[in-house]
């Protein structure tokens, strides 16, 4: 079946914290289907219990994802990279050209590798990759940029930027999510804005270290400028362009992410700067880490193409070999760089 022409009734695939914002913002424009898979969460919502108390009423949940398909042409997919693809596999034999999707899924899919297959750049693939991989849609775009959902709950100002190929998209995305208190930007570079977005987590977890060990904001602003120059050149090794980790899916969104502890991936770290293990970080986690799927992935990559990242590794020592905190960051600030801004 085709696609419902109601263009005033938008999708969004995941409930989770940031698919519940974004479905909060679209129904100051627009009715909100929201799709759900546990009928208990469903129920709560749409009788607006507990913590679901302050959604639009404009949001109903619904437990099938046919009926999100046929009703609406524009769908934003917002679920953890690692079902990210299930998903589209259950979503796209509903799909059809006609439909737009924007991915609001700040993480990367890793094809599984045979036994002793080294890891290569075609085995990683951002979101929209996925999409195209799993279904027969072309219009895609990606929303990144600094977008806390606990603060765009409480109604606080923000922006983003929805990248895609398609100005269509783009500019069906702003009509959707632009509000007074919403600023919504537009880029054609989607693999560098998913790339940015990915990233900045990384450089989340290492922020959130520090702030559990009690450092200030110089060796802070020493993690985010290095960190940035390190996002910059993974983006450079496999083909994307400075810009889009220059604006607000880059710099941006790592200056939030990596400052508030309202971020899944500051808190796991600086719960690690406080001294607590990483099993037991994970084992209380009620959301996705995904800084650290990201972290593991990324790390194969650079030693793939031979990229220079001495934050990149040495958190992953930290976080996958227990290497000591004191010395990581040691080793980090006493790291000799050719030179400061080394990516223009």
């Amino acid at each position: 079946m085709e696609a419902s022409e109601n263009n005033n009734l938008v999708g969004v695939i995941g409930a989770g914290s940031f698919g519940i914002a974004i479905a909060n913002l679209l129904a100051e424009n627009v009715d909100v289907l929201l799709y759900v898979r546990r009928k208990e969460k469903l129920k709560a919502i749409n009788k607006r219990e507990g913590i679901y108390s302050i959604l639009s009423p404009r949001i109903k949940a619904v437990t099938d994802i046919q009926y999100v398909a046929e009703q609406c042409q524009l769908i934003f997919p917002i679920v953890p990279s690692q079902s990210f693809r299930e998903m589209m596999k259950q979503l796209s034999p509903y799909l059809n050209p006609r439909h737009f999707l924007i991915h609001g899924t700040k993480g990367l899919d890793l094809i599984p590798l045979a036994e002793g297959e080294k890891l290569l750049p075609k085995h990683i693939k951002t979101m929209s990759e996925v999409i195209e991989e799993e279904s027969i849609v072309c219009r895609i775009g990606c929303l990144s940029g600094p977008n806390l959902s606990s603060e765009i709950m409480e109604g606080q100002p923000a922006a983003t930027l929805i990248a895609s190929s398609f100005t269509e998209v783009i500019k069906a995305g702003q009509k959707a999510l632009k509000s007074t208190r919403f600023q919504v930007y537009g880029d054609y570079d989607i693999i560098g804005a998913e790339l940015a977005g990915a990233l900045k987590n990384i450089i989340a977890l290492a922020a959130g270290i520090l702030g559990g060990k009690g450092l200030g904001k110089n060796i802070w602003a020493l993690l985010i400028t290095r960190g940035l120059s390190e996002m910059i050149h993974i983006g450079k090794a496999v083909g994307t362009e400075v810009k889009p980790f220059l604006g607000v899916a880059g710099i941006g969104d790592l200056v939030a992410t990596a400052s508030s502890k309202n971020s899944r991936n500051y808190k796991a770290g600086y719960r690690l700067g406080q001294g607590e293990s990483i099993e037991d970080i994970l084992n209380s986690s009620t959301d996705v880490i995904e800084g650290l799927k990201t972290l593991e992935t990324i790390r194969a990559l650079t030693q793939h193409l031979g990229v220079s990242t001495p934050i990149i590794e040495i958190l992953y020592r930290v976080f996958f070999k227990k290497m000591d905190l004191d010395k990581a960051i040691q080793v980090l600030v006493t790291y000799r760089y050719a030179v400061d801004v080394d990516y223009l």
